[in-house]
């Protein structure tokens, strides 16, 4: 007998809580560009740790925390590790949006790069969400 195979179509998108997300720090970065070119007031000290607190809730939600316990029972499989990570990097996120506070202010080079690999991971979801998928 010959097994066959069903073909099987899946749509993969960015969840609706993420592209919310990064509406939010769309919208929290335009309001700093109002405040500085109408009142002439830099904000931008004080939206770098709000931005990197909302995309890293954005990222825990995203990692579906309940997944997790499920690694007991099942291991460590592709989804739980891709689940594991999202929830890692969301929490990295979050610290590091703490640090950047202006009045804690603690810039190290892995920081840096957390918030640098999270620009390029908002980077290539929005231009997924905008122009790749249909």
């Amino acid at each position: 007998m010959k097994s066959q195979m069903i073909e099987r179509k899946t749509k993969i998108t960015a969840s609706d809580k993420f592209v919310t997300v990064l509406a939010l720090v769309s919208i929290i970065g335009f309001a700093g560009i109002v405040s500085y070119t109408l009142f002439e007031v830099n904000i931008n000290s004080y939206l770098e740790p709000i931005w990197m607190t909302i995309i890293g809730i954005g990222f825990i939600i995203e990692g579906q925390f309940g997944t997790l316990k499920r690694i007991r029972e099942e291991g460590l499989n592709p989804t739980n590790f891709t689940h594991l990570i999202t929830l890692i990097i969301g929490v990295m996120a979050i610290i590091s949006g703490i640090f950047s506070i202006p009045q804690i202010r603690i810039e190290t080079t892995g920081f840096l790069a957390m918030k640098g690999i999270l620009a390029l991971v908002a980077i290539v979801v929005i231009i997924v969400q905008t122009w790749l998928v249909k």
